[in-house]
C-alpha cells in the first residue's frame, strides 16, 4: 500500500508513521510525509496512492482546502485532528474515518481495517461526492445521485437531471461510503432504494430495477430477496 501523511507537526507525523508501519507490515510499500498544503496538492497530482492521512489544521492553512480534492480521488482518505467539531463535515465530505487527536494504535489500526475488511463507515454522513471536472472539483449532493455504474477502476455517477459525471473511486470504495440507502444490487451497480418504481422478473431468473425516471438497472440473483424486501 502507498501512504500519504500530511501533517505539519513533526512529532506527531513520527508517531503516525511508526504506528503506520507497524499496523500495514509488509503491505506497506511506500509511506511520505508532507507538512504543507500545496507540497500535499502537488504530490497527490502525480502519486498513486491508497491512503492519505490527513491533519485539518497546516501551519495555520485549513486541511479542508485539500480535503475536497482528497476525497474525488480514487485513495481513501483518513482524517487525524484534534478538531473532533469538525467529523461531522469531514464525513460529509466523504472520509472513510475521522482519528480524534490524541490517539494510540489501536484507534488507527480500526481505520485502516475500515479499508482493508471494506467495512462500511460508521458515520454514513456522506452529503457530497466530489468530481474533477474541467480542473476544479465539484460537488455533487448525494440528493442528486440516482445510480451507480462501475466503469472499470472508475464509476459512473447518474443524477437526478439526467446527466452522469465519471468519479475516480471504484464501486466498492463508494459502497463503503454511502448510507444504507443505497444498495448493491448488481455486481457492477449501486442504487438507490428509494427510486426503484418496480421490480420486474424476467424469464430466466433475471430481476430488473425500474427506477421512477424509467432506468432498466440488472439486480443479481443472489441480490433480489434482499433488494425486494428492503424495497417492499
Amino acid at each position: 500500500m502507498n501512504v500519504l501523511i500530511v501533517e505539519d507537526e513533526s512529532r506527531i507525523a513520527k508517531r503516525i508513521e511508526r504506528m503506520t508501519r507497524d499496523i500495514l507490515g509488509n503491505d506497506l510499500h511506500f509511506l511520505t510525509h508532507i507538512n504543507t498544503l500545496h507540497e500535499a496538492l502537488k504530490f497527490i497530482e502525480n502519486s498513486s496512492l491508497d491512503f492519505v492521512l490527513l491533519d485539518l489544521n497546516l501551519n495555520g492553512e485549513s486541511g479542508f482546502d485539500l480535503l475536497t480534492t482528497a476525497v474525488s480521488e480514487s485513495f481513501h482518505t483518513i482524517v487525524i485532528s484534534a478538531y473532533q467539531d469538525q467529523a461531522i463535515t469531514a464525513f460529509e465530505y466523504g472520509v472513510l474515518d475521522f482519528v480524534p487527536k490524541p490517539f494510540n494504535r489501536g484507534r488507527l489500526e480500526q481505520a485502516f481495517n475500515r479499508a482493508i475488511t471494506k467495512e462500511k463507515t460508521a458515520a454514513n454522513k456522506v452529503r457530497f461526492l466530489a468530481v474533477k471536472k474541467r480542473q476544479r472539483i465539484q460537488l455533487i449532493p448525494i440528493e442528486d445521485l440516482l445510480f451507480i455504474k462501475g466503469a472499470g477502476v472508475y464509476t459512473e455517477l447518474f443524477l437526478t437531471d439526467g446527466t452522469k459525471e465519471l468519479h475516480d473511486k471504484s464501486l466498492e470504495k463508494l459502497e463503503q461510503l454511502l448510507s444504507p440507502t443505497f444498495e448493491r444490487v448488481h455486481k457492477s451497480y449501486l442504487l438507490k432504494v428509494s427510486e426503484v418504481r418496480e421490480i420486474i422478473v424476467k424469464p430466466g431468473s433475471k430481476y430488473m430495477a425500474e427506477l421512477k425516471n424509467g432506468a432498466l438497472i440488472p439486480i443479481g440473483r443472489t441480490k433480489y430477496r434482499d433488494i425486494k424486501a428492503k424495497w417492499l
